[in-house]
């Protein structure tokens, strides 16, 4: 039996870096796409860089014909697209360029599948950041979307673009549209680990205070881990689909702070202070998905709750501020 070659674009990101060893331990071939860029960060994926199995390729969602000589080369079964401009508060500052990655790096990658190797499986990376002004709740496949954000907009682009595809060319094209998912590996800018991380220097004595914007706000947060099997599964099904992939459940940001800082002993009215500025210029104030059809159709659960997922979080950068010498 030969073995099967993904190609995952964004691996050196949190949930590239997840997917690539969930496929690594199933005996894929994972070719890792990066950017040609002096910044390139292997943090996430440094335990895994000496695989046999993972080669890391140089390609650009920004250049087509890049995308075309790696499909070309590896012949993948299977393209994960991850790969985008993902921190919301960052696309009010640099439209553009999330509007070039986010929205039409998926027609360039589309498009490549389709000269090189239609048969090629594709699985796009859609947010529950397309729901935006939320029509519904919770939120389904069926819910139109109301993006609040460039990021929100370029998402929607890229799910219709998948769609689009599928439809006009018979490719077997699937949208995950994943709800927040985090772990120790999400950047330090999200809300989650800006939390987390924050907790763990304030009991070692580091910091005095975090500074957050709208403690209402509340999100459907789940575990990366869980998230990328999802979609795998999606691949691995008879006919495409576009699949709702969240816990069904939702907490605010004051609940994340109250679990952070309790799981260390503190209280954490006494360190989180309201700034206006982490306020966004259009809140999305709900977001909580219905993953009926996932759960149905895929047989996918999620097994980390929201409770534990904050404080693996806690106790992996209470690890991380020790290792590096602060605190007993």
């Amino acid at each position: 039996m030969t073995q099967k070659i993904a190609l995952i674009t964004g691996i050196t990101g949190q949930d590239g870096s997840y997917l690539a060893e969930f496929l690594l331990e199933k005996g894929y071939k994972v070719v890792g796409m990066v950017r040609r860029s002096s910044t390139v960060n292997f943090d996430r994926i440094a335990h895994i860089q000496d695989e046999p199995n993972l080669e890391i390729v140089q390609g650009d969602l920004l250049d087509q014909l890049s995308l075309i000589d790696i499909l070309r080369e590896f012949q993948p079964a299977e393209v994960y697209n991850l790969a985008a401009q993902s921190f919301v508060p960052t696309s009010w500052k640099q439209p553009v360029l999330t509007g070039e990655f986010t929205a039409l790096g998926v027609t360039r990658l589309l498009d490549a599948i389709r000269i090189v190797n239609p048969e090629t499986r594709f699985y796009q990376a859609s947010s529950s950041e397309m729901f935006g002004k939320v029509m519904e709740v919770p939120q389904t496949e069926n819910t139109p979307f109301y993006p609040r954000s460039p990021y929100g907009v370029a998402k929607v682009y890229g799910h219709w673009i998948t769609i689009n595809y599928r439809e006009s060319y018979n490719l077997y094209a699937c949208s995950g549209i994943l709800f927040n998912h985090e772990s120790p590996r999400r950047g330090l800018e999200f809300v989650t680990h800006k939390v987390t991380h924050a907790a763990a220097r304030i009991k070692l004595g580091l910091q005095d205070e975090v500074r957050l914007g709208n403690l209402e706000a509340r999100r459907d947060w789940g575990y990366a881990g869980d998230y990328v099997r999802a979609m795998w599964l999606m691949l691995q099904q008879d006919e495409p689909d576009d699949y709702v992939i969240s816990t069904n459940q939702t907490h605010s940001v004051r609940e994340l702070c109250e679990v952070a800082f309790s799981h260390l002993g503190l209280d954490y009215k006494d360190y989180v202070k309201i700034d206006q500025r982490f306020y966004r210029p259009a809140e999305v104030d709900l977001l909580i998905g219905d993953s009926t059809k996932g759960r149905t159709q895929l047989g996918w659960e999620p097994t980390v709750s929201f409770k534990e997922l904050v404080e693996m979080m806690v106790d992996a950068d209470m690890e991380v501020l020790r290792a590096e010498g602060h605190g007993g």
